[in-house]
């Protein structure tokens, strides 16, 4: 018990004169699998690690903790980073089917001020692969003696009865995404001090069955690119009899050319250096050293490099090699000329980020945007009718005039891509309303139940940003006005392909409501309305009208299918009809009043909304109007009267039958008396 509390004083003593003098304590907690060591770098100045567990260790070189959970590390100087180098190591088994680990993240908040090596000790089954997959941005090859610029390099050896093999050197950012080694092997990782460990998420797996010492899968590059390798243990001899290989994954309509450098042909004992390579189920082409590689060509390839049994006594195999990757196709230029546009502005993108089109204005673009009067080279690469699509924009259609039409401008013919858009911008002078009118005679909004499935659509926005709808052409609209200035875009798969005027812009007087729709029900028999900017609300304290023309003969049907109320904050939302010459209103509704469902109108009549400013909710309203065939009066008169003929004719027989009877009954008790 004495002896307890004496080594108890003296470890608190020894933390007192240590804390006096400077120094520090790190406590540390890991897995039991991993093995931590701390040794020292520099011989001065003078300082100690000192391990607490059950008993206190010291140490002035070198200490290694075996079992490191929750142990405190002290050291006797105030910065013995500077000093004392961390190698924490690792031990993984791979044998198990389903095994899957992140072999970075658990370690990388030890010690991390200090200069870390990290090492994973990963193995499996003799003819089993442990597969590492590096997450985006993958690794480079580098050779013995090259930096990486982060300073954190990766090694990764494998293990082989007659020793170890380098299978390389790795810096953070290049093509290679997965390494795969048989059996055994071991991956370092250096960090300089004061830095995390980039990327954390390094995963291991069980790969396949191989007789492969290594397999090394490449991702290639989109574009011109140079990527080196190098043979095992290179700049040493690459093993005997072993074989190792790489699988490449090439861009589309790209083409790689392969080319051997530094390289040095082994005294084969038995068997012969080969290179084969082979692409998805393709046939396997075999290569000497001395041959010529590859060159031009296209598509996923595998390539396997398989050594001799060599001569020892000279040197071995060793070489390095560069695959070379570039475009296929031919850049195709085009001068955008907008110089004779000063109001035109020109839109060009791609419509996916995956596809091999390539735009170049300067440097790769994915979106550029032409300003009127401009002129500007651009340059496309492997762009096909589809990739690329454009949209127009001109500035400011000319309010002076009493009317025109709106046209599209065609593209320059060198453009690879077809038009998607055209955006005309409608102004309008004082005291005036813009009319606008289908050149094919009527319009139909796009609504649930009618939506515009014709190869041209059109959009119009108030120069506000609210929208006033989506429209096709053939249907009940005849005329649409709009107090206020608009945007007009004409969109289709391709606005080239269409000739003709898109619309017929005209002036008309001012108007009190902010957009009123003309409609006929002569050319459909149906309509589905509904207000600007539906299903989402009305602008605040905006009117709207529709003015409808009925055929004599027939009445309207309106059946109100959706309609939203606010809680208003001023003024009410009012719905009113009426006929048209009459000021008697067949109805008017607020908010806060019930409406009907449906409503039968006799007349050509107008439907007019008003919105209030709402202070909760939208005012969106959904009518549909369909003609229907009043009742023929006359029929029912003619009718009725036929009728009452036919029961006055019942009547009258049943009392002549009635009456004979009866004088019947009568003579027969006379005559008796």
């Amino acid at each position: 018990m004495e002896f307890c509390r004496t080594c108890v004083l003296l470890g608190l003593l020894s933390r007192l004169s240590m804390s006096l003098s400077g120094g520090r304590i790190t406590s540390v907690t890991s897995d039991s699998d991993t093995i931590i060591s701390i040794s020292r770098m520099s011989d001065e100045p003078q300082c100690d690690v000192c391990v607490n567990k059950t008993t206190r260790i010291c140490h002035s070189t070198e200490i290694s903790l075996t079992d490191p959970l929750n142990i405190s590390v002290e050291f006797t100087c105030p910065q013995p980073q500077e000093l004392f180098n961390v190698e924490i190591n690792r031990e993984i088994d791979c044998t198990e089917t389903s095994f899957s680990v992140n072999i970075l993240k658990a370690q990388s908040s030890l010690f991390p001020d200090f200069p870390r090596t990290f090492t994973w000790d990963l193995k499996t089954s003799s003819k089993q692969t442990f597969q590492l997959e590096f997450p985006k941005p993958g690794m480079r090859q580098i050779q013995v003696g090259e930096s990486c610029p982060d300073q954190q390099t990766y090694s990764l050896v494998a293990y082989l009865r007659k020793g170890l093999s380098v299978i390389g050197l790795f810096c953070k950012g290049g093509p290679v995404t997965t390494i795969l080694v048989r059996s055994k092997g071991r991956l370092y990782l250096m960090v300089p001090r004061d830095t995390q460990p980039d990327p954390v998420n390094i995963s291991v797996t069980q790969g396949p069955e191989t007789r492969m010492l290594a397999i090394v899968k490449v991702n290639l590059p989109r574009g011109a690119s140079d990527t080196d390798f190098f043979t095992p243990n290179y700049p040493l001899s690459y093993p005997d009899k072993q074989q190792m290989r790489w699988d490449f994954m090439v861009p589309r309509r790209h083409n790689y050319t392969i080319l051997f450098n530094n390289q040095t042909s082994p005294e084969c004992l038995e068997g012969d250096v080969t290179v084969e390579y082979q692409k998805k189920e393709g046939e396997v082409i075999r290569r000497t050293l001395m041959d010529r590689q590859p060159e031009h060509q296209q598509g996923n390839f595998s390539m396997a490099l398989e050594n001799c049994e060599t001569d020892t006594r000279v040197w071995g195999l060793v070489f390095s090699y560069r695959v070379s990757v570039m475009r296929s196709g031919h850049p195709v230029s085009c001068m955008v000329d907008l110089t004779e546009h000063k109001d035109v502005t020109l839109q060009i993108e791609k419509v996916q980020s995956g596809t091999d089109c390539e735009m170049n204005f300067d440097s790769k673009v994915e979106k550029i945007t032409f300003a009127p009067g401009t002129k500007t080279n651009l340059t496309f690469l492997d762009c096909q009718v589809g990739d690329v699509r454009t949209s127009q924009v001109i500035g400011c259609q000319n309010a002076s005039r009493p009317s025109t039409f709106l046209t599209v401008q065609k593209l320059d013919t060198c453009l690879p891509m077809t038009l998607h858009s055209f955006t005309w911008f409608i102004d309008i002078p004082q005291s005036s309303t813009i009319d606008l009118q289908s050149p094919t005679g009527s319009f139909r909004q796009s609504l649930p139940g009618q939506e515009c499935d014709q190869a041209v659509s059109l959009h119009v926005t108030e120069d506000d940003g609210v929208p006033v709808g989506d429209f096709c052409y053939n249907g009940t609209i005849t005329q649409i006005q709009v107090h206020s200035r608009v945007y007009i875009t004409a969109s289709a798969p391709d606005l080239s392909n269409i000739s003709g005027p898109f619309l017929h812009v005209s002036y008309s007087e001012e108007i009190p409501e902010n957009i009123i729709y003309s409609l006929s029900l002569h050319i459909s028999p149906r309509a589905l309305l509904a207000t600007p900017n539906w299903p989402m609300g009305m602008k605040p304290l905006s009117t709207v009208s529709w003015i409808i023309t009925v055929p004599s003969e027939n009445i309207a049907h309106l059946t109100f299918v959706s309609v939203s109320q606010p809680r208003c904050k001023d003024r009410h939302t009012i719905i009113r009809v009426a006929k048209i010459g009459d000021e008697e209103e067949l109805l008017s509704r607020r908010e806060d009043e019930v409406l009907e469902d449906e409503l039968l109108v006799d007349h050509s009549f107008y439907l007019n909304v008003s919105n209030c400013l709402p202070e909760l909710g939208q005012f969106g309203v959904v009518i549909k109007v369909e003609l229907k065939t009043p009742p023929n009066f006359s029929a029912i008169f003619f009718g009725k009267i036929g009728v009452l003929i036919i029961v006055f004719i019942v009547v009258a027989a049943v009392f002549y039958i009635i009456r004979e009877l009866t004088c019947s009954t009568t003579l027969t008790l006379t005559g008796t008396s």
